[in-house]
């Protein structure tokens, strides 16, 4: 056998040899490779972190909600159609087109955390414990003084609204009595619960209503004489006025008072279901609403009115507490108008914005009187 002159006498197959000469090369050079491989990644501290601080925010809230600070939170109580209330048993009853409603305020104490919340919330207002519950005095000492200035409010709006309609009515009382002092005052001293008066600086009282009208007669730092008795004998106390924490500018003793037997003759039976709500400052709202539910013509005209402020037997219109809170609670339902005591006329517009009309009302004609101009509500038109 020849050799073939385009063979080669190596004998090497250069398609195969070549191919397995670099491989080999690639392989031996990845085995060498100096290149560092990155380490194994930790896992991330941060979400334990955050475990941690979440359990101690729960931990803190859990034990710092029980505990309250010395404040009250005021804010925006129900509202109440009055005619809802008001029960007449013996007489003809004219039921409005419109609505009157009285205004409430809610009070409950705070903690830390709701106290924080209600400074950033215009419709709650912070009051001072001492305000709401003098040192000394009981919750329920407050509630039973609140439900008993609600029914002498509602036996006087009664008696106002009977006596403006021309019906024969009359009261009589035997004086007033204290049924709580106000510590820290000057009264507090002077005087025990159970003490009884019936002459105040020389003007005689046989009503709260009047002790509390001739009280407003002088100013705060005035020194006035009471003269009663305490266990049957007779008693004379000079005490001095102080500021009413609720009602700015205006005088009083610091006591509670309550009138003794007191008693009204009236033609015809009105009862009212006060559903527990303390205070008197639903006075001129339950007096227009027994006015309007005994007369043919609707005083309401078919709009929303809300309203507060006290009455008293000479339908004066006295000032009340959480004007603002009312006049909240009155937009929430939509009222047209809200009529507020002359005193608290100023607090109400900074509450009122576009949403209502606020009424300043000094005695009740002033009711009477914008209620008489009122324009009637407009009535909805019917769409096909």
């Amino acid at each position: 056998m020849t050799t073939n002159d385009h063979g080669r006498s190596d004998g090497r197959l250069p398609s195969i040899g070549d191919s397995s000469v670099g491989s080999a090369s690639s392989m031996d050079d990845h085995l060498h490779d100096p290149t560092p491989r990155p380490a194994p990644r930790r896992p991330a501290k941060w979400p334990y972190f955050l475990v941690g601080l979440f359990l101690i925010l729960g931990f803190l809230v859990l034990a710092l909600w029980p505990v309250k600070v010395p404040y009250y939170a005021m804010a925006p109580g129900p509202v109440e159609e009055v005619a809802d209330l008001v029960t007449v048993s013996d007489s003809e009853v004219f039921l409005p087109d419109g609505d009157l409603y009285l205004l409430t305020v809610g009070l409950r104490e705070v903690n830390v955390f709701e106290y924080i919340e209600a400074h950033f919330d215009e419709q709650v207002e912070l009051i001072d414990r001492d305000v709401i519950r003098p040192p000394g005095v009981s919750q329920e000492e407050v509630t039973r003084s609140n439900l008993q200035a609600m029914d002498q409010s509602i036996d006087t709006a009664v008696f106002v609204a009977l006596g403006r309609l021309g019906y024969d009515v009359s009261f009589a009382g035997d004086g007033v009595e204290v049924l709580q002092t106000v510590e820290g005052s000057p009264a507090e001293e002077a005087l025990v619960v159970g003490d009884q008066f019936i002459i105040i600086e020389g003007t005689e009282v046989f009503t709260t209503d009047q002790a509390a009208a001739v009280i407003r007669s002088y100013g705060i730092g005035d020194t006035i004489t009471l003269e009663g008795t305490r266990d049957g004998e007779p008693l004379v106390v000079e005490i001095t006025l102080i500021p009413h924490p609720d009602l700015e500018g205006q005088p009083m003793v610091g006591v509670v008072f309550d009138t003794l037997n007191l008693r009204m003759d009236l033609p015809i039976d009105v009862s009212v279901d006060s559903r527990n709500i303390g205070g008197p400052s639903a006075g001129l709202m339950y007096t227009l609403t027994v006015m309007n539910l005994l007369t043919p013509d609707d005083m309401t005209k078919g709009n929303r009115i809300a309203g507060t402020g006290t009455i008293s037997f000479d339908e004066t219109v006295g000032a009340i507490g959480g004007v603002r809170q009312k006049v909240f609670a009155a937009r929430a339902v939509g009222a047209d108008y809200v009529f507020v005591p002359t005193d608290n006329y100023p607090d109400a517009l900074t509450a009122s914005g576009d949403e209502i009309i606020v009424v300043p009302i000094a005695i009740l004609q002033d009711a009477l009187d914008y209620l008489a101009d009122i324009e009637p509500a407009p009535t909805a038109v019917a769409t096909g």
